[in-house]
């Protein structure tokens, strides 16, 4: 059988998908972690095993790549694209997201600068306490609710920033890098606990348990730390991306 890989027969192609199985269940599990309620981990897997048997056809020794490797992105952009599109984030959840939201835009823009934890409960007329609680009940609020990104009749995510790069267009080249330069920008703008923990979260994929042992924090807490990181993010994104017109309204 001729693959993008070698002429190999059916049953070495069979064995190769197999042994990169459990990398799937790795990486479908890592991202299922991340998602509000919605998908089932073995819808992630079945869209993950898509793209591996996609990346064993088109794999290229002479790139000097290995095949996990290549793989790796194969797998994260099917799932990533099985996905798009999903919200999942319960009514209730996000009216009260846009709340913590708007209080911390309300909060940076009256002190200006990083709001605290207790300016953003103040807004919010909450005790510290109170305002921990919403951030732990919104912690399934990561990378699928970035998807729906900062308007609902806004077209396209953020997701789609960290998804697999190789086919876009020079136009969707400029689009991912300014992007990455908001984003970028606005992780540096936060606390450095913050800052810490979206890190081990999302580039170095640590488990919160795993946070928290690295951070010496209870794990709720490294949650709800993180919730508050992503709704600042949020935040910063809308008000740096939002039309010029809008955006001296909400400062004016």
């Amino acid at each position: 059988m001729q693959t993008g890989y070698r002429a190999i027969t059916a049953e070495q192609r069979e064995q190769l998908i197999l042994e990169h199985v459990p990398q799937v269940r790795w990486i479908a599990a890592s991202i299922h972690e991340r998602l509000p309620s919605g998908p089932l981990l073995e819808d992630l897997v079945s869209a993950g095993i898509i793209g591996l048997i996609n990346a064993v056809d088109h794999y290229d020794p002479a790139r000097n790549t290995a095949l996990r490797t290549y793989a790796e992105h194969r797998i994260r952009g099917a799932i990533l694209d099985s996905i798009k599109g999903l919200d999942g984030i319960p009514v209730h959840k996000r009216n009260r997201l846009k709340l913590v939201q708007d209080a911390i835009s309300t909060a940076e823009q009256r002190h200006r600068r990083t709001a605290s934890e207790e300016e953003v409960a103040h807004e919010l007329n909450l005790s510290v306490n109170e305002y921990r609680m919403w951030l732990e009940e919104l912690k399934g609020v990561t990378l699928g609710s970035l998807d729906t990104v900062l308007h609902e009749d806004c077209d396209g995510g953020l997701l789609r920033y960290i998804a697999d790069s190789s086919a876009e267009t020079a136009p969707e080249a400029v689009e991912r890098e300014q992007m990455r330069r908001v984003l970028k920008d606005g992780i540096e703008a936060m606390p450095v606990l913050e800052q810490t923990i979206l890190d081990l979260y999302f580039h170095r994929e640590l488990t919160l348990a795993e946070i928290g042992q690295v951070m010496n924090l209870h794990t709720s807490r490294i949650c709800q730390l993180k919730v508050q990181a992503i709704a600042r993010l949020r935040t910063w994104i809308a008000r740096r991306l939002s039309p010029p017109a809008a955006r001296s309204h909400t400062n004016g």
